[in-house]
């Protein structure tokens, strides 16, 4: 039998992440994949990062994660998303090459200390008598670990549709898991059904490319791990293009032979990634909807139709695209489908992502109602390393709101559950000017450099950075202007004068809303040493007072965060607390008084009851 501190079921993004954390935290880890060329596949869109998904990344790897590291290796295009917009809302993303990032991310996870790489069809998840996981792969084999961390993404009862036609996978061209499924469901984990989508593939040499506006990347791309400054890859332009009259004409043709309208899918899909079907059915007064033309790699033909998902029949599938500009002569190398899938209903899950339920058992990634390479990843990444702390009786790393989008992403998972796939957005974070990627390795390095996540090396560089950051900010702080500078820059912006001063000091001038760093560098010549880092500072100037009034806001909630609830609390019993709230903080246990506020359905006034209960409890 195989014996190990740790196994990882799935090598999607949300296993590898929480097999590499695993390993390197010092348990002898096994990460089981069906096939060990899908090790970090990309499913869906060739592409990392995106609107919140970027500070994601961004975040992981600031922890020591390895997703950050992969993307760089293998991009073929980067583009910063809201440039013109404010900092809490800009987001790194890069299209990446398809084919490479699950070899690189293969090489990476086989090249890892204390990590066995091993293809398994696992069939069963049981405890022994001495409370530990038996897993039994489809040939009998045997496992024994201390801890399972399950990644298993849309394989669990999965069921593929295009059309009226489907057929039972968890990706095409893969089996889904059912046995598996049902062992997990045997622990008593409460399961749902949800949806997800991918549009078809088409070939470059069909498409029309002179009908297509050129997007490009950025000439100077910030990229998602933390010091580097060279591409690694060629890169490649992205196209796009639009949907029409006749598109949608031709689209709802269909609309009788769709499985999502029919009812033949029961899983709710993503609310905010709808399928281009059920985008021309909800929004019937649009007339058109873009469609991006993405490269699928360095080594291949193949296109992804960004904005084209869908699960209607091939033939209309075809009919469609070819009414597109630039598509009138395509050719699908792969049709779109939908997946149907089970996932466990994550308020059973601790803030570790350790099941209420079963002790040891870690759960990450789809299987807990997400939808995201990114979402995954983070998820991952801290199963992986509570799994092993797990193990190692360690205290559990929980990474808290005001802290990361990670610990957003995990709080609305555990407290709201998930009633369609979770995506995120800078929306979700209240303190997202905090949380902006460009900041992620001051809030973050610190903890991944504790867990052991994060090398000396590293953690040194990342220290310096800061001192550095500290230094120019006070040299700016002094820094005074010409009134006649101050006002070249002021009418860029198209700003008010200055009139009443010679001269102003430097630090009013960037907090002014209408003054970009861009302004200021073409009018202040600034030492070239420096000129890397001013971005960053002007950042944290112009927006320090709101940082403030965020942070004094943060230190509140900390305060109800600290108000820890006992475990063997009934909340039935507490009559003043009202019956739709003593319903849900039943179900849920949230585990402090700010988680529990958090809850739909549960009011301030029924807080405040609960707050008093506890505080009851403790004396």
């Amino acid at each position: 039998m195989l014996i190990f501190d740790v196994i990882v079921i799935g090598a999607g993004h949300a296993g590898c992440e929480a097999a590499s954390a695993s390993a390197r935290k010092g348990c002898k880890t096994l990460i089981l994949t069906r096939d060990l060329f899908t090790i970090g596949k990309l499913s869906c869109n060739p592409a990392m990062g995106g609107l919140a998904k970027g500070q994601l990344i961004r975040e992981v790897d600031a922890l020591g994660g390895e997703i950050g590291k992969i993307t760089d290796e293998t991009a073929i295009q980067y583009r910063l998303l809201n440039a013109s917009k404010g900092p809490a809302v800009q987001s790194p993303r890069a299209q990446v090459d398809r084919n490479l990032y699950p070899l690189f991310m293969k090489k990476r996870m086989e090249s890892i200390p204390n990590l066995t790489v091993k293809e398994a069809e696992i069939i069963s998840v049981q405890k022994n008598s001495e409370n530990q996981f038996v897993l039994t792969s489809v040939f009998g084999e045997k496992m024994l670990a201390k801890s399972v961390v399950v990644a298993t993404g849309t394989f669990l009862n999965g069921l593929l549709h295009i059309g009226l036609v489907n057929k039972a996978g968890g990706r095409m061209g893969e089996n889904p898991s059912t046995e598996l499924a049902q062992s997990l469901v045997d622990f008593g984990l409460r399961v749902g059904r949800l949806k997800t989508g991918t549009p078809p593939r088409i070939l470059g040499k069909s498409i029309n490319f002179e009908k297509c506006q050129l997007q490009p990347g950025d000439e100077n791309p910030v990229f998602f791990t933390f010091g580097r400054k060279n591409i690694a890859q060629k890169q490649l332009p992205c196209h796009l293009t639009n949907t029409n009259k006749t598109t949608h004409e031709i689209l709802a043709e269909g609309f009788e032979q769709s499985p999502m309208f029919t009812g033949r899918i029961k899983g709710i899909g993503p609310r905010y990634c709808p399928s281009v079907e059920d985008k021309i059915n909800r929004f019937k007064d649009k007339e058109t909807h873009q469609i991006f033309l993405e490269p699928e790699g360095l080594f291949t033909d193949e296109f992804y139709v960004n904005g084209f998902s869908t699960s209607l029949p091939m033939e209309i599938q075809q009919k469609a695209l070819r009414s597109v500009s630039g598509l009138e002569n395509v050719v699908i190398s792969r049709y779109g489908y939908a997946v149907e899938y089970d996932f466990f209903d994550p308020t059973q899950l601790k803030h570790s992502l350790e099941s209420k339920v079963v002790s040891g058992l870690f759960l990450c990634g789809q299987v807990n109602g997400t939808s995201g390479y990114e979402e995954a990843a983070a998820q991952g990444f801290i199963a992986g390393v509570n799994a092993s702390s797990f193990v190692l009786g360690e205290k559990p790393l929980v990474l808290e709101r005001e802290q990361a989008y990670v610990g957003v992403l995990i709080d609305d998972l555990v407290t709201k559950g998930a009633d369609e796939p979770y995506r995120m957005f800078t929306s979700r974070a209240e303190h997202r000017l905090v949380l902006r990627y460009d900041n992620a390795e001051d809030r973050l390095t610190e903890i991944g450099f504790e867990i052991g996540l994060v090398d000396k090396e590293r953690y040194t560089e990342i220290k310096n950075y800061q001192a550095k950051i500290q230094t120019i900010s006070e040299q700016v702080s002094k820094m005074k202007i010409s009134k006649t500078t101050a006002n070249k820059i002021i009418a860029k912006g198209n700003g008010s004068e200055i009139g009443d001063k010679e001269t102003v000091q430097l630090i009013s001038l960037v907090k002014r809303p209408e003054v970009t760093t861009k302004f200021l560098l073409e009018e202040i010549e600034f030492d070239t040493e420096i000129l890397e880092f001013l971005e960053r500072v002007f950042t944290d100037i112009k927006y320090s007072g709101y940082i403030s009034k965020q942070n004094d806001s943060i230190t509140k909630v900390k305060k109800l965060e600290a108000l820890v609830i006992p475990d063997e609390i009934d909340y039935l019993s507490i009559q003043l607390i009202s019956t739709e709230a003593r319903q849900k903080l039943h179900k849920i246990r949230p585990e402090n008084i700010g988680q529990a506020g958090r809850i739909s359905g549960v009011s301030p006034s029924d807080v405040t009851t609960l707050m008093l209960h506890v505080l009851r409890m403790k004396n």
